[in-house]
């Protein structure tokens, strides 16, 4: 199941890259014809998305046909239907794993937990929170990469400043520091919608008490648990914006730097990376993020579901735990977990989140800039 996914992913990679290559061609005076074959690209995919998607993908129609909606929201459309419903299945177990009972362990490994859902949840089971997941992603996305630009140009103008030096470029360290504000602000600004998210990807039809979709659980929450409870595991996911987002910017830039000066193995024509090769810098990137700031992500997602009174069986353990699931902070987090499940218990779907990171980060990245093009969009990753 997760090879399907991952080829499907690469497939539809695949596809819009060509696409975009030929509307590049003609993009001087038909900028509308290349939107086309983005929307014709993104109307081939209907097949393969599950329904929590079919709403994402009316926005990206609408912000493909109506006149004076900034290219940026088109762009970070694009990215989302390719890179996250393609492994959508693998997301959703990687979160089941992380917050699942250790007095009623269902399923360990990535193969088993896809045919336990697939065989308890059906086929939709698979992509539960998928839409919600789409949907945060589109602002957060947006805020990341744009803050990503400007902070690079404040630090970078600091840097000349500071070294007298006009010709300067921007270090990895620098990179780094741009990359953790960007992703600390886009993740702050979206983190509500992320936490609910967690709960939403959890529950099942067993579960005690339903929440109907993303807002509902916003006021759900809101009204039984109080504002604070929206930014529950905030304090770790800031944490792991620094090792998660930074190096995944640092790495794909040096990268790419690397690769355009030095040329090794002939993999740079004429100062520009291949698609392939593109691809290649995002999945180390995502690779080397991922696994620094995982623990993190396992606490942040354990702290959210402090507090949720009626919580799907999958955390309760089908009333098998004995106390409520409590922490009093991310510290408190970190100590019963290790002390109760042990030091690997801090890596639980790293597998699945393996599997699903370097193609989602790589067709990601490769999208992103490929679909620039093709819009024309000024604001660059790297100059």
């Amino acid at each position: 199941m997760a090879s399907e996914d991952v080829k499907t992913s690469e497939a539809a990679v695949t596809t819009i890259v060509s696409l975009a290559e030929e509307a590049k061609l003609a993009r001087e005076g038909v900028k509308a014809r290349a939107m086309l074959f983005l929307v014709s690209a993104s109307l081939s995919l209907l097949g393969v998305l599950p329904v929590e998607c079919e709403f994402s993908f009316f926005l990206f129609l609408v912000v493909c046909l109506l006149p004076g909606i900034i290219n940026h929201a088109l762009l970070e459309m694009n990215v989302i239907l390719w890179s996250r419903t393609a492994v959508a299945p693998l997301e959703r177990l990687k979160i089941l794993l992380q917050v699942q009972n250790p007095r009623n362990i269902k399923y360990n490994g990535t193969i088993q937990g896809l045919k336990y859902i697939w065989r308890t949840e059906g086929f939709r089971g698979l992509f539960k929170g998928n839409g919600t997941n789409c949907a945060r992603i589109v602002p957060n996305s947006a805020v990341k990469f744009f803050s990503y630009e400007e902070a690079s140009k404040g630090i970078l103008w600091l840097y000349q400043q500071k070294t007298g030096n006009e010709d300067a470029q921007l270090t990895p360290l620098l990179r780094l520091g741009a990359g953790a504000c960007a992703g600390i602000i886009a993740m702050s600004a979206t983190y509500p919608m992320d936490m609910v998210r967690g709960r939403l990807t959890v529950q099942t039809d067993k579960s005690p008490y339903q929440y109907r979709g993303m807002f509902h659980a916003l006021s759900t929450v809101l009204r039984e648990e109080g504002p604070r409870a929206l930014y529950k595991g905030w304090l770790p996911s800031v944490i792991g914006v620094i090792p998660y987002v930074g190096l995944n910017f640092a790495v794909y830039e040096s990268l790419k730097d690397w690769l355009v000066k030095a040329k090794p193995f002939g993999l740079v024509q004429d100062s520009d990376l291949s698609v392939t090769t593109r691809l290649a810098c995002g999945a180390a990137a995502g690779t080397v993020g991922q696994t620094v700031a995982y623990p993190l992500d396992v606490i942040r997602r354990r702290m959210q579901m402090v507090g949720w009174k009626d919580a799907a069986s999958i955390v309760t353990g089908d009333g098998r735990s004995k106390a409520p699931l409590e922490y009093t902070g991310m510290i408190d987090a970190f100590r019963k977990t290790v002390r109760y499940e042990g030091f690997g218990a801090l890596y639980k779907g790293l597998v699945p989140n393996s599997v699903k990171v370097v193609p989602s980060i790589a067709i990601a990245f490769v999208t992103y800039e490929v679909v620039k093009d093709i819009l024309g969009v000024e604001i660059r990753i790297s100059d």
